[in-house]
């Protein structure tokens, strides 16, 4: 354990460069507060990481092939690039309304670029015996996009997508020699223990290798479904959604056309970190890393592992009537807001409920009543009695809110800003400055600019969090100004 922060540290302080991706979520209906969650996840450790120093390339997109999408697209009497073109443009709008990084990389899997990039691995796959063709018959689950044994259906239906009837295909495509790759992932596990976050997935995931793999298909009969890349060489086919969407990885940063880009962000940035939800855990870190593999790239470096939303106890869904639409939470209570119920309410592995009365209540005691009085309060006594702004001393961020940044446990470095904040507040009532100013003038003024120094040190930490309610925190302190308006208004 302590090796692997060692490491990581080492790595920051050396400006090593750092490669974040999310998955890309599949256009087939409006952006869903569980891709709000990851986005906003990922770009947290995206600004962490360059507070720090580093240089990040951040990565995000849509996926749009598929037997869903061109479904969807006949349902709507569209063409499935037209289809395409006005949902991949809800989930960009997205971007700023979550206050996501503005530099983030959007690619989107019917990019030229993309396409050709999936090509090219196929073919190196290919050429290194790891594809071939025969018929077969499996059950599927659309909803999924992926093949179901007997095993993991519950009463006869995927577990994730009960309501969605299974369908069976029985034709003749493309395989991946996936069976071929169970002692290289199980070597892959025992080297980098740390590859899926948290360990509770990676033993899920050594257990799905150890029992054995069998070969996926990679591809679909265009005559049935001609929404997709064509497979190099046959025209008649066109590549599985999964095997397609993956190589965006690695054509996001350049790859094959600009090495030096890829050298950069794949080789020299140690590996990319992917953040995807728990149903993506058999494709991230089992198909992609054996593909890798297959066409002679390093693996990834970490994939962490989301739990699933809920609402009100239930999973989300439109039949339930209980989806939640993140555009809507900051329409109405601010993108700070959401930034900080992702951070310090939602669990970073597991499942968690998410619900407006919940979010109602975080907001008014931990941002209203809690961070927003506080820097109020202060601030008002700073700029009544202190001659002019304090002088900052130079600081660093914490450790223990670095290490917990570095496990990518967001709540944890979330709680100790959190701490930080309760323990200022007990210190104004057991101090109480604002009347010990009138009897010890000094002592109070020293307690003030105390007070002053450890909340500019807050909104340092919160900057990679709540960046818009980190700048606010530090332009009051260097103005030595009271908030014209509460930062937070209670609901």
């Amino acid at each position: 354990m302590f090796n692997f922060f060692k490491k990581a540290l080492l790595n920051v302080h050396g400006k090593q460069p750092f490669y974040i991706t999310t998955t890309l979520p599949y256009v087939n209906s409006d952006p869903h507060v569980g891709f709000g969650m990851e986005i906003v996840r990922a770009d947290i450790i995206a600004r962490y990481q360059k507070l720090v120093g580093r240089e990040v390339f951040f990565n995000t997109g849509t996926d749009e092939h598929g037997i869903k999408i061109y479904r969807k697209a006949q349902e709507n009497g569209k063409s499935p690039q037209e289809y395409v073109d006005e949902y991949a443009e809800k989930f960009k709008k997205l971007m700023p309304v979550l206050n996501i990084s503005n530099d983030v990389n959007f690619i989107r899997t019917t990019d030229d670029h993309h396409m050709r990039a999936a090509q090219e691995f196929w073919k190196i796959c290919d050429k290194n015996g790891d594809i071939y063709k025969k018929n077969y018959k499996v059950k599927y689950c659309v909803g999924c996009e992926l093949e179901k044994t007997e095993s993991e259906l519950v009463d006869g239906r995927c577990p994730i997508h009960p309501n969605t009837e299974l369908e069976i295909i029985e034709e003749e495509n493309y395989f991946f020699r996936f069976s071929k790759y169970q002692k290289p992932l199980l070597d892959l596990y025992k080297k980098n223990s740390k590859l899926v976050i948290p360990q509770g997935r990676m033993g899920e995931i050594r257990a799905f290798v150890e029992r054995g793999l069998e070969d996926f298909s990679i591809s679909r009969l265009a005559s049935k479904m001609p929404w997709g890349i064509p497979v190099p060489g046959d025209e008649k086919q066109v590549m599985y959604v999964w095997f397609d969407a993956l190589v965006n990885y690695i054509s996001a940063v350049g790859w094959p056309t600009d090495m030096a880009k890829f050298q950069k962000w794949w080789v020299e940035s140690g590996g990319v970190v992917q953040y995807c939800g728990k149903d993506n855990l058999r494709q991230q870190s089992a198909m992609w890393q054996a593909m890798l593999m297959s066409a002679g790239l390093t693996p990834s470096q970490t994939i962490v592992i989301d739990g699933f939303i809920t609402s009100g106890g239930k999973k989300m869904s439109k039949s339930e009537g209980n989806v939640i639409n993140p555009v809507a939470v900051v329409e109405e209570f601010g993108v700070e807001s959401f930034r900080y119920f992702v951070a310090r309410e939602l669990h970073p592995f597991e499942d968690s409920d998410f619900t407006m009365d919940k979010f109602k209540d975080a907001y008014n005691s931990h941002l209203a009543n809690g961070l927003g009085n506080l820097v109020s309060r202060i601030m008002k006594m700073a700029e009544k009695n202190l001659p002019g702004p304090v002088s900052l001393p130079k600081s660093d961020l914490p450790n223990d809110f670095k290490k917990a940044l570095e496990e990518f446990d967001i709540k944890k470095a979330a709680d100790i800003i959190w701490e930080r904040v309760g323990k200022l507040d007990a210190r104004i009532q057991t101090t109480e400055p604002f009347k010990l100013i009138k009897t010890d003038e000094q002592k109070a003024i020293s307690i003030i600019k105390e007070l002053v120094i450890e909340l500019y040190a807050i909104g340092k930490m919160l900057a990679p969090i709540m960046p818009e309610t980190s700048d606010t925190i530090r332009e009051l302190v260097r103005g030595n100004k009271t908030p014209s308006a509460p930062i937070f208004l209670r609901r």
